[in-house]
């Protein structure tokens, strides 16, 4: 009863179970997975109309709003929630209850639109920069056929629930990684501005759960790492390559560019999507093409400019009738030109706001070209949308890991730690014939890796591979720790030495060992660009953590049950 008393009153100890429990409300287990969590909501998706929100990139994973039930059905996980979702036909409406609220969903249908000779005027909301607030806009647009031929996605997309507010990196829950580089110098404000514009296209494009930073290698060049978790996103590596310079001309003249010059993109199904009067078809060389077609609506300046350029152009008339423009609209993007559209005589000198723009894509089957074709559309809408990057951007490495691999390594992960603890303590056990050497040294290094863990889940890094190796590092360093204050405190010779001089002479070898492994781990946090940086700091973080919390209670714990 008195060792107990002497631990419990013991300021090292109370420090360590201070820490321990802090670091338990931090990472929050639960043993509760039913369901499935939300990791994005698809923009204009039924989903979104019904009120379900994409969650912020700082909320905790057990905070993450969870499908619980589909129409009272219950969701046990991914594959019985797309069982319920995946039937789901035009016009159907579905209950989806969550662990916050239940919506009503009702299914989108999907279009095929038909583009007819006759014109409307249509009213949608535009932001103008100069007044700083949204206006409402009129412009004429062409009149549209649409046949209902399947059911839109409802927008959700899902993975398993998490047990633990511990964030998973994409070696370990599966996703893309990818490290670009900017084709020329940039300074810090011009990195700040590119970040900002991946960040607001990969929002665009329908991706939320991202991470995107800054860094730089031992030599000073600057990189962007971009990491997608959880989902594999081939179409967005190829969006992240483009600088995204689109630029619109007649003959020379550059009569709008992407960005502010665009008041509106259209991404509905009613006004975007393959072109039914250009379609699909066969080409000589054995390959499909398809061709797609969206509406957008330009700002007045812009539109104005058109008409400038317009005004002194011939009209050409065809056989049939039809009147056009001795020079086409040229869409540019990235200085390569993807279309030309003829301009009707109508639009001659005319600032026309709301304009039509094409484009196509291929593939080897009508399928793989209408896929193609919608991905390229999509890419297009986006630089539109937010206007093109101060530089282009080279891809220098592509990471891509399944997440069912990421679940095998998190399982392998947990086993090797195990059998690695186990074997620790049998040599230990061996080597000292005792007990109460061993015991404290399984309770040492399982409190390292939970306070290290509820660190990392308190500042929400990512665990990945190379942190793992860094936690590694810092539990082997401990283990070589404790082994030096074991040995310091039984060697024969230090029999006639008092307790707090054998502590004394074991510390000083550990702290000396603890700022070797530090100068040490500094320069890993750039090298790689920055891609061990995660092995730098776990081992850091996990360093220290044992020098300045475990291993002092480990000696205390030691001292009270070896001490006679």
């Amino acid at each position: 009863m008195s060792k107990l008393k002497k631990f419990l009153t013991n300021t090292r100890i109370i420090i360590l179970i201070v820490a321990l429990l802090l670091a338990a409300i931090a990472i929050h287990p639960t043993l509760n997975d039913d369901g499935v969590a939300i990791r994005s909501v698809a923009r204009n998706s039924s989903a979104a109309i019904a009120g379900f929100e994409s969650p912020g990139p700082n909320v905790h994973p057990t905070q993450r709003e969870v499908i619980l039930k589909v129409d009272n059905q219950p969701v046990t996980d991914e594959e019985s929630y797309h069982s319920l979702v995946d039937g789901l036909e035009p016009g159907d409406q579905v209950t989806i209850t969550t662990n916050k609220k239940t919506y009503f969903v009702e299914v989108k249908p999907l279009y095929n639109i038909t583009y007819l000779d006759e014109y409307e005027n249509v009213t949608h909301e535009a932001y103008n920069e100069t007044l700083n607030e949204t206006v409402n806009v009129t412009v004429q647009q062409q009149k549209t056929l649409r046949e209902v031929i399947g059911a839109e996605d409802i927008g959700l997309s899902v993975y398993a629930r998490p047990i633990n507010n511990v964030r998973k990196g994409l070696d370990l829950e599966g996703g893309t990684r990818v490290l670009l580089k900017p084709d020329e110098e940039v300074d810090e404000e011009e990195l700040d501005i590119i970040i900002a514009n991946i960040k607001q296209r990969l929002n665009v494009y329908g991706v939320s759960d991202i991470v995107v930073r800054p860094t730089r290698d031992l030599e000073g060049n600057a990189f962007i790492s971009v990491e997608i978790a959880g989902v594999n996103k081939d179409e967005v590596r190829e969006l992240l390559s483009q600088q995204g310079k689109f630029e619109a001309k007649v003959g020379q003249e550059t009569v709008f560019l992407g960005g502010n010059d665009i008041a509106y993109v259209c991404r509905t199904a009613d006004c975007s999507g393959i072109d039914p009067q250009r379609g699909c078809g066969q080409g000589a060389d054995d390959q499909w093409h398809c061709s797609f077609r969206f509406s957008i609506t330009l700002e007045p300046d812009a539109a104005e400019r058109q008409a400038a350029a317009t005004k002194d152009l011939d009209v050409i008339m065809e056989e049939d009738g039809e009147g056009y423009l001795s020079k086409n609209l040229s869409l540019y993007l990235d200085d390569q030109l993807v279309d030309e559209l003829r301009i009707s005589s109508g639009l001659k000198g005319s600032a026309q706001t709301q304009i039509s723009i094409t484009g196509g894509g291929s593939g080897g089957t009508q399928q793989e070209a209408m896929q193609n074709t919608l991905d390229n559309m999509k890419q297009l809408q986006t630089v539109l949308i937010t206007g093109s990057l101060p530089v282009k951007l080279n891809i220098v490495k592509t990471d891509a890991i399944s997440p069912a691999l990421g679940r095998t390594f998190v399982k392998n992960i947990m086993l090797i730690a195990l059998l690695a603890m186990l074997a620790v303590v049998v040599v230990v056990f061996i080597r000292y014939r005792e007990w109460r050497i061993s015991l404290p040294m399984i309770i040492t290094m399982l409190s390292e890796v939970i306070i290290l863990l509820g660190i990392a889940s308190l500042i929400g890094w990512r665990l990945d591979l190379a942190a793992i190796a860094g936690i590694i590092i810092a539990v082997g360093t401990g283990v070589d720790h404790q082994i030096v204050i074991a040995d310091e405190t039984f060697k024969k010779r230090a029999e006639a030495l008092s307790w707090q001089d054998k502590l004394k002479r074991a510390f000083f070898i550990i702290m000396a060992a603890y700022f070797t492994t530090l100068v040490a781990m500094l320069p890993l946090w750039f090298a790689g660009a920055g891609l061990l940086k995660g092995f730098a700091l776990t081992t850091i973080l996990g360093v220290s953590i044992g020098v300045f919390i475990t291993r002092p209670a480990y000696a205390t714990i030691l001292e009270t049950l070896i001490n006679k």
